[in-house]
């Protein structure tokens, strides 16, 4: 390893594993229009937010099910089922990782992630003992794309935004980075990023 390589920071949910809510909620409800809409308008993405950034599980579902009590059962799947909104880790994306960490390159996450939720699922996904740290946001009480957590783990860990390049399938999560200075892999593949990190000088054998 030589001391101009950039550091990766990954992403985790869309980055190294896939996650959606839909994945459960097609298995509660009878048809695809019905489990979307509990989607947008009960357990939507704002609220999954805000268990990322650090609120209790148990009250936020029992706020929920207060508000909408005629779906306390698949609210209440949110939190006793989330397992199966994991659809599986993205293996091509473990696989650059693991040819990173092999090039003792260091490698980190910015997650935005339950605490709850990730002591829930170390065991789960072994890449996670892999990095050489991970910014949870549900640890820190902030989320991806506020500046404030990518500024915390600049700090945390000695780093320059210039010397890191970000990974991570959102947009808005992806703007704030380069707006910071990060250098930026909008992730859309594992064949995509692999290609792009390639690009910015990483040693990963290309792909075929």
């Amino acid at each position: 390893m030589t001391d101009d390589l950039l550091v990766p920071v990954f992403d985790i949910g869309g980055v190294m594993f896939d996650w959606n809510p839909l994945y459960l909620y097609r298995k509660l409800f009878e048809t695809e229009e019905e489990a979307v809409w509990f989607c947008e308008n009960v357990c939507t993405p704002d609220w999954n937010i805000g268990l990322d950034a650090g609120a209790d599980y148990a009250k936020a579902v029992a706020r929920k099910c207060a508000e909408f009590p005629r779906y306390w059962r698949e609210i209440q799947a949110f939190d006793t089922r989330w397992g199966e909104m994991n659809g599986g880790i993205i293996e091509g994306t473990v696989a650059i990782h693991d040819e990173l960490v092999a090039a003792e390159l260091p490698t980190f996450a910015i997650t935005n992630f339950s605490w709850e939720k990730w002591v829930g699922s170390l065991g789960a996904f072994p890449f996670f003992e892999k990095f050489d740290g991970v910014v949870v946001s549900g640890l820190e009480g902030l989320v991806k794309p506020d500046p404030r957590i990518f500024n915390l783990f600049l700090n945390r860990y000695g780093l320059a935004a210039e010397s890191c390049v970000m990974i991570d399938d959102n947009a808005i999560n992806i703007a704030a980075a380069k707006a910071l200075g990060f250098k930026t892999v909008h992730f859309a593949s594992p064949a995509q990023c692999r290609a792009e990190l390639i690009a910015f000088g990483l040693p990963l054998k290309a792909k075929g």
